[in-house]
């Protein structure tokens, strides 16, 4: 699907504030309410658009640990690595998982009640030898930033030269 400006601000909008109003986000589209609809709902038809959510701050409602973990697997054949996907996708303490080059396989993003959780979790993992040769943990002190909007507004519509100020 191409995407103009206008899908761009579209996107920007929604990501910004997903209980967005027809006529607000109409206004900042630069669109009337029922195109600028239309367009949306091409949006989410199109895969663009994948789900609407609210961003939870975790320690509001209990302490927890945020972890990075690196992994690395022992065997790098197909299987291998959709064996250990089908396995972290199915524990939900662990929220974002990325299959990354450079010298480790994935980084994994996990939430958990405390420490102790999580060793738990990597001792489930490890218990059910998923090719796992080594892993590496990182305790997460602060946030710094952690965004989940994407800047759209930077990306180039599809087809669009980029151009140096």
């Amino acid at each position: 699907m191409k995407l103009d400006a206008i899908d761009l601000r579209i996107l920007d909008a929604v990501q910004r504030d997903g209980r967005i109003t027809k006529l607000a986000l109409a206004e900042k589209a630069g669109l009337s309410p029922t195109p600028c609809w239309m367009r949306l709902r091409k949006l989410e038809r199109a895969g663009i658009i994948t789900g609407y959510h609210a961003r939870v701050a975790p320690r509001r409602i209990a302490p927890v640990a945020s972890v990075m973990m690196e992994v690395t697997l022992a065997n790098h054949r197909q299987a291998d690595f959709e064996r250990f996907e089908r396995a972290v996708s199915a524990i939900p303490e662990i929220v974002a998982c990325w299959s990354v080059g450079g010298g480790v396989d994935y980084i994994l993003k996990i939430i958990a009640p405390d420490i102790d959780a999580y060793q738990r979790l990597v001792d489930g993992l490890l218990d059910r030898e998923l090719g796992i040769d080594r892993y590496f943990t990182y305790i997460v002190t602060k946030t710094v930033k952690e965004e989940t909007v994407l800047p759209v507004s930077s990306f180039t519509a599809a087809g669009e030269e980029q151009t140096s100020p």
